[in-house]
């Protein structure tokens, strides 16, 4: 009987041992949060979501204000929100610290209660989930809404990071390949690299070997943009679309093409 407890307790061990843990790194030491600690917290509350990216409905969560998660963030700080399966969103700190009514949460997973499954995602969407309230207020994209979260980290912005995915110092601020580089970052950056570079896993890249806007007509881009199984159905598939123009404007979706373009003729050898 004793052996029986003993090895009983060495399977449930290693399941205590790695509880899910949320990573935050804003440049002054790490601070790792469990899933217990962010529902303990005094902070924590019932957050409504009418309209969730990641299950197409209505939800309901025990979260946390990221801010709160946050201290000393400045306006000017560059974060990344890395997930589990290789997706990592970049959002400016201005984004999170703005008034404009949209505001940022830890949806955090309760074990007691986990969160249904997702529809194109047999893991899930915990244990931790970057979710908005009234995100249309701040213009939040949905791949500003990173689930299977496991770090949050500060660091260089993009620019500086990653300089072989940025316009040429000639091209105008005001230009339309400039406004593309920054839909760019915000939207396709999240799951694609671009000659080689960027810290994703998820898609190709999209300027080596080619670049999209040399094998496709830009007709059939601006189609797969919206809807990837137009072009290609493939119920496996996980590249989600823009279908709606709230979620990326057609100017915005031009400026995109137009960076792609751009960066067709600015090819970085590999």
């Amino acid at each position: 009987m004793k052996q029986l407890v003993c090895v009983l307790l060495s399977l449930c061990l290693p399941a205590l041992v790695h509880a899910a843990e949320l990573r935050i790194d804003l440049g002054h030491g790490p601070k790792v949060w469990t899933t217990t600690q962010l529902l303990a917290r005094k902070d924590a509350c019932e957050v409504s979501i009418p309209d969730d990216v990641a299950f197409k409905r209505a939800m309901r969560y025990r979260a946390v204000p990221l801010r709160a998660l946050l201290p000393g963030l400045r306006p000017g700080q560059h974060l990344q929100f890395v997930a589990r399966d290789g997706f990592v969103a970049e959002i400016l700190a201005k984004t999170i610290l703005s008034a404009q009514g949209a505001e940022a949460w830890i949806a955090v997973e309760d074990p007691a209660h986990p969160w249904p499954p997702l529809a194109e995602n047999h893991a899930g969407a915990g244990p931790f989930y970057l979710v908005w309230t009234h995100p249309k207020a701040g213009h939040v994209s949905p791949e500003e809404w990173p689930f299977q979260l496991a770090s949050i980290r500060a660091l260089q912005g993009v620019d500086a990071r990653f300089p072989a995915i940025v316009p040429d110092s000639s091209v105008a601020a005001d230009s339309q390949v400039r406004h593309g580089f920054d839909v760019f970052q915000r939207t396709c950056f999240a799951c694609h690299t671009l000659n080689g570079e960027g810290d994703s896993k998820l898609g190709p890249d999209l300027n080596i070997p080619h670049n999209p806007t040399e094998y496709l007509r830009a007709d059939l881009l601006r189609a797969y943009i919206r809807n990837p199984q137009s072009l290609r159905h493939w119920p496996e598939a996980r590249m989600t679309g823009y279908p709606t123009t709230d979620m990326l404007s057609d100017a915005d979706l031009d400026a995109v093409l137009a960076y792609l373009r751009y960066m067709a003729k600015h090819k970085v050898a590999r």
